[in-house]
C-alpha cells in the first residue's frame, strides 16, 4: 500500500453488522484504511458497545439532545474534523442528513443499500422486490449525494430471489452479501482504485475478469 491509510468514520444507528465487517477487514495490515471512530445517533445502539469492546474510539450523539438537525450536524462535523477523517461510511445510519452536510462530504461519503440500485430506492426493499416478482436482487455501495440513493454506484452484489423466500429470508442472504461487498469496495476506493466520472465509476478490477455476483470483483 502506498501512502498513509485513510481514516474512516463509521456512522450507525443500530446493531452495526456492516460496521463489524468493515472493522474486521480493516484489521488486515495491508488494508488501505483504518477505522478511526464509530459514531451512533442512538446511545442504546448495540453496535456502539461492540465497537468499544474492540478498542475502537466511539461516540454516542443522541440526536434528541440537539436543538435541530443543523445543530446536530455542526457538532458531528466538528468531531469528524477533530478526528482527521478522510472518508465517512454510513452503516445503518437511520437519520437523514441535510443537503449542506452531504455536499461538504461529496465524493467522501459511502453508503450501502439493500437493493440493486436504481431499483427499489428507499425503505422496504425486500418486500417490494418480492412483490415485483424479480428473480434477482442484491446490494449496492454508492457515494452519498443529497438525493436519496442516487449517488454514483461503486459496486454491487447480486442475490437470487427464491420462490420460497420471505422478506426475512431474502434480507438475510442480501445482508451476507453486504458484509462481503462493503469492505471490498471500501478497500478499492480507499486505495484509489475506483475512479468517478460524472455519475459513473470504474475500477481497475474490471479488466481482471468479473465475478457474476460481485462487480467490481472484491
Amino acid at each position: 500500500m502506498n501512502g498513509p491509510k485513510k481514516r474512516i468514520a463509521i456512522l450507525i444507528s443500530g446493531r452495526g453488522s456492516n460496521m463489524k465487517s468493515l472493522i474486521e477487514a480493516a484489521r488486515r495490515p495491508d488494508f488501505p484504511a483504518e477505522i478511526a471512530v464509530v459514531i451512533s445517533n442512538r446511545p442504546e445502539a448495540a453496535g456502539i458497545a461492540w465497537a468499544k469492546d474492540q478498542g475502537i474510539p466511539t461516540l454516542a450523539m443522541d440526536h434528541k439532545h440537539y436543538s435541530d438537525r443543523a445543530h446536530f450536524e455542526s457538532q458531528l462535523q466538528s468531531i469528524l474534523s477533530a478526528s482527521r477523517i478522510d472518508l465517512v461510511c454510513l452503516a445503518g445510519f437511520m437519520r437523514m442528513l441535510t443537503p449542506a452536510f452531504v455536499e461538504s462530504w461529496r465524493g467522501r461519503m459511502l453508503n450501502i443499500h439493500p437493493s440493486l440500485l436504481p431499483a427499489f430506492k428507499g425503505l422496504d426493499t425486500h418486500e417490494r422486490a418480492l412483490a415485483a416478482g424479480v428473480k434477482f436482487t442484491g446490494c449496492t455501495v454508492h457515494l452519498v449525494t443529497p438525493e436519496m440513493d442516487e449517488g454514483p454506484i461503486l459496486g454491487q452484489a447480486v442475490v437470487p430471489v427464491l420462490t420460497s423466500d420471505s422478506p426475512d429470508s431474502l434480507a438475510a442472504r442480501v445482508l451476507a452479501a453486504e458484509h462481503r461487498l462493503y469492505p471490498g469496495i471500501l478497500e478499492l476506493f480507499a486505495a484509489g482504485l475506483i475512479t468517478i466520472n460524472g455519475h459513473k465509476s470504474s475500477s481497475a478490477s474490471d479488466v481482471n475478469g468479473l465475478s457474476p455476483q460481485f462487480s467490481p470483483q472484491v
